[in-house]
């Protein structure tokens, strides 16, 4: 027999389980230091902007990673203290949104740098550059590797919600890293055999614009959790219809908000033409839908007449 202070109870732990994620992202962020290092070295030696961006851009990913483990750490170590009413969850969100940030301005200086470059084209020394190219491709391959199955297991949640916008971050960065490479390998390869110099600033425009366009869709995803957005019109809708068939039950105002990557809130006021419990809503909905912290206002349709009639 279930007791009631154990139905009341419940953890505010929201988003510290994501911690599995946390030894995957220092292993990532250790490669991407390595890599950054020696790319930015050949970069400058070699005259290569699509080598040298490639590192530039690793170098923000690194501190956006390393910004990644810190977040599931602090979100680990403090998810029980009290201060924070709600647990730690949003700051994977926080985290993410502020690696969309850093990813905004590493697209926006690699279009820059490049546009400079076409107009002022400088000497690449592309059989010394290329190597390097092809060996940060393999370690952001294997950065992506590393991420990965935590990405698509964050990723089969989606239908339920699930968003670890901190992984996606971190996955995002990594991704990005390779598709630089790959583009830094492409205008070397082009430049050294084909005398295409201009393929080297090219890439870095191409670049920059497909990297924009993955940090807004990270900054939108972010700021909806960070901003207690609705996480979806099919979650709200099933809500209220979980609700609403109880017998003799019609809800009159509903609000849902994620607490971090595996958990949601809800606050409702229902009007119920039988005394029924709270309780009964909100371990209704916790079964059906998996809800972290459901609150709920029961008010008897006598009770709401006389209230409208005052």
């Amino acid at each position: 027999m279930v007791s009631l202070v154990d139905r009341l109870r419940h953890e505010h732990d929201h988003g510290a389980s994501a911690s599995a994620h946390e030894t995957r992202t220092r292993w990532v962020v250790a490669l991407t230091c390595v890599m950054m290092v020696g790319e930015l070295l050949v970069g400058y030696w070699t005259n290569s902007l699509a080598l040298t961006a490639d590192g530039w851009h690793m170098a923000t990913h690194a501190g956006a990673l390393g910004m990644a483990s810190f977040a599931y750490w602090f979100a680990r170590t403090r998810s029980r203290e009290a201060v924070f009413s709600f647990g730690t969850g949003k700051v994977h969100a926080l985290a993410g949104y502020t690696s969309a940030v850093l990813l905004a301005v590493v697209a926006v200086w690699m279009m820059y740098e490049s546009a400079v470059r076409l107009r002022a084209p400088v000497p690449i020394a592309f059989g010394e550059a290329l190597p390097v190219a092809v060996v940060g491709l393999l370690v952001n391959l294997a950065s992506v590797k590393l991420l990965h199955g935590d990405h698509d297991h964050d990723h089969d949640d989606h239908d339920h919600h699930h968003h670890d916008h901190n992984l996606r971050a971190a996955y995002l960065h990594v991704l990005a890293d390779a598709f630089t490479s790959l583009l830094a390998i492409f205008a070397l390869v082009g430049g050294r055999y084909l005398g295409w110099w201009f393929l080297d600033p090219l890439m870095g425009v191409v670049g920059g614009i497909v990297i924009a366009r993955w940090s807004l869709g990270l900054c939108r995803g972010a700021a909806k959790q960070l901003l207690d957005m609705v996480p979806s019109r099919e979650l709200a809708a099933r809500v209220r219809r979980h609700l609403e068939e109880v017998p003799g039950t019609r809800v009159v105002d509903l609000h849902l908000w994620e607490l971090g990557p595996h958990a949601q809130a809800c606050l409702a006021t229902v009007i119920s033409e039988e005394r029924r419990s709270p309780l009964d809503y909100g371990e209704l909905l916790r079964q059906r839908e998996g809800l972290a912290h459901v609150t709920i206002e029961v008010h008897e349709v006598r009770e709401a007449h006389q209230a409208s009639g005052a």
